[in-house]
């Protein structure tokens, strides 16, 4: 593979304040997009150099302190994300992702890919963040969709709650617009997939010297896996984020908005 200098690096870089430049002519603020730019460059590294050296032990223990610490980074990106949050909203999400994209990594690498070790970080990690990066769009979609439809649902919800409906039946039009609108990246990107773009992860494999039709496999799977993490983590982010909205006794509840 051709591995890529520093002066490379510079050169792509270049690209960025090319950005900047085009920018600031119409106007905008170019802080963020430098600032998002270096970040990108030192957090990669920074995780280039740890993965370097989990990759070095022989323990399952590292492995899973790393993907412990991506949930949790995962789970604060979703709430700066989103405008306003459900009631319990680190519990629900936190829970939702541990079992969604959990459930998910260990289904795929464990029963499909099967390696040995079953820890393997060069299966697990990279395997894990992209799984865990799309459920972290899903999760994000689902909490603040719902934040809406509840909201702007309000009249419709207390109204077929006074028509005698439990709480479940009458946010269930809300739920399912959410559910809907979280799905949508990951069916959209199956659906360009190969014919519109090239996925990365595909894409990377082939620039490594891995044979394509194995690579296009190992694209299918991670996309399969990656859907039905989104869908079981939108799931129970639904499940248990609709119920904070509700009181004991099933009267909608809504939180302040905050100034």
């Amino acid at each position: 593979m051709i591995d890529l200098t520093l002066l490379d690096l510079a050169l792509v870089y270049g690209l960025i304040l090319l950005c900047a430049a085009l920018v600031r002519l119409r106007g905008g603020e170019v802080g963020g997009l430098l600032i998002a730019a270096l970040r990108m460059g030192l957090q990669l590294f920074l995780v280039g150099y740890v993965l370097h050296l989990i990759f070095a032990f022989e323990s399952a223990l590292p492995v899973l302190l790393v993907l412990l610490l991506m949930g949790a980074m995962a789970v604060h990106t979703v709430a700066g994300r989103i405008k306003e949050r459900m009631p319990h909203f680190y519990k629900v999400v936190g829970s939702a992702m541990l079992v969604g994209c959990g459930g998910g990594t260990i289904y795929f690498c464990v029963l499909v890919i099967g390696p040995d070790p079953w820890y393997n970080p060069r299966y697990l990690i990279p395997l894990a963040g992209m799984i865990i990066g799309n459920a972290m769009t899903g999760a994000s979609l689902a909490a603040e969709r719902l934040s809406e439809e509840i909201r702007s649902r309000r009249d419709e919800i207390e109204t077929a709650l006074c028509l005698g409906a439990t709480a479940r039946e009458a946010s269930l039009p809300a739920v399912r617009s959410a559910f809907n609108a979280a799905l949508i990246p990951s069916i959209n990107a199956m659906a360009a997939m190969g014919i519109v773009f090239l996925p990365g992860m595909m894409t990377g494999q082939i620039l490594s010297g891995t044979e394509p039709m194995i690579a296009v496999k190992y694209q299918i799977a991670i996309m399969c896996v990656i859907t039905g993490s989104v869908a079981v983590t939108s799931f129970l982010i639904l499940q248990q984020g609709c119920r904070g909205y509700f009181s004991p006794h099933e009267q909608l509840v809504l939180p302040e908005r905050a100034d």
